[in-house]
């Protein structure tokens, strides 16, 4: 399904208990929707379960005279779900801690997973990918096999790394508009769009689950520290075999952990 936002086309998919509460699942900038396959079959049984792909991502549109700023992205996430007509619902995933700030009285709970946060990012393999040198090397040279060893890395169970995982992440990138969206995206990047919202996080008052994989070779621990420090109403769960891809890792953890949190603060 498509949203379609100043003739822009979101890609959507929307599955599980028409019944239940609204789930809206973001992903981060490496991955799409995919990324959240290994949970639906858990969430879906209670929830209605909403998965988006940004702009630039996945099949949604790849504009490349648009910002792909986490702010831009957190303003498009809004359009969306008054497009969808959406109230109140439980959010999961990346852009989510700007989207609190700024819409706290729709979110029903906020889980974050691996996220970036503070001035702790971008990591460094996006960074390389801002120098414009760099750029146009990877346009050119950038690879299914230089893209699996930027996927191990945030695995912790490397033997999954398979010829079936690595053509969902390379799906985007077989041709040069989806490498040039992708670098577009790390371009767009400003840790100055989260660092503006660091003292409002200390006003939340929202449900607020902080997943880490203790293994991730891309965000360091004191990011999710931090974040649990300074929300108030925020737990803190860590495991030790997942590293920045915790859905793939250790997806039914990921899973039961995000429905054991919500059922504990609404019953």
């Amino acid at each position: 399904m498509y949203a379609v936002m100043n003739n822009q086309k979101i890609c959507y998919t929307r599955s599980g208990n028409a019944n239940g509460d609204v789930m809206l699942l973001v992903h981060g900038i490496t991955t799409y929707s995919f990324i959240w396959r290994k949970l639906l079959p858990f969430l879906e049984k209670d929830y209605d379960v909403i998965v988006i792909d940004l702009l630039g991502c996945g099949s949604s549109d790849m504009p490349l005279d648009v910002s792909y700023s986490i702010k831009a992205h957190e303003e498009r996430l809004f359009t969306f779900v008054e497009q969808l007509g959406i109230q109140h619902f439980h959010l999961v995933g990346g852009i989510a801690q700007i989207f609190a700030t700024n819409h706290a009285k729709m979110l029903m709970s906020l889980s974050l997973i691996n996220t970036v946060g503070y001035d702790f990012w971008p990591v460094q393999p996006i960074i390389a990918i801002r120098t414009p040198v760099i750029r146009q090397l990877l346009m050119g040279a950038l690879d299914l096999g230089m893209m699996r060893l930027f996927v191990k890395a945030g695995m912790y169970h490397k033997e999954r790394v398979d010829n079936a995982l690595m053509d969902l992440f390379w799906k985007p990138l077989r041709n040069s508009k989806g490498r040039k969206a992708f670098m577009h995206f790390a371009r767009c990047l400003d840790n100055h769009n989260l660092m503006d919202i660091a003292n409002q996080l200390k006003l939340l008052d929202i449900p607020t689950l902080i997943m880490r994989g203790d293994a991730d070779s891309f965000l360091g621990a004191s990011t999710a520290e931090k974040l649990h420090a300074d929300i108030p109403s925020s737990q803190l769960l860590r495991i030790d075999t997942a590293s920045h891809y915790l859905m793939e890792d250790e997806p039914e953890w990921t899973a039961e952990n995000i429905l054991t949190f919500i059922r504990e603060q609404h019953g």
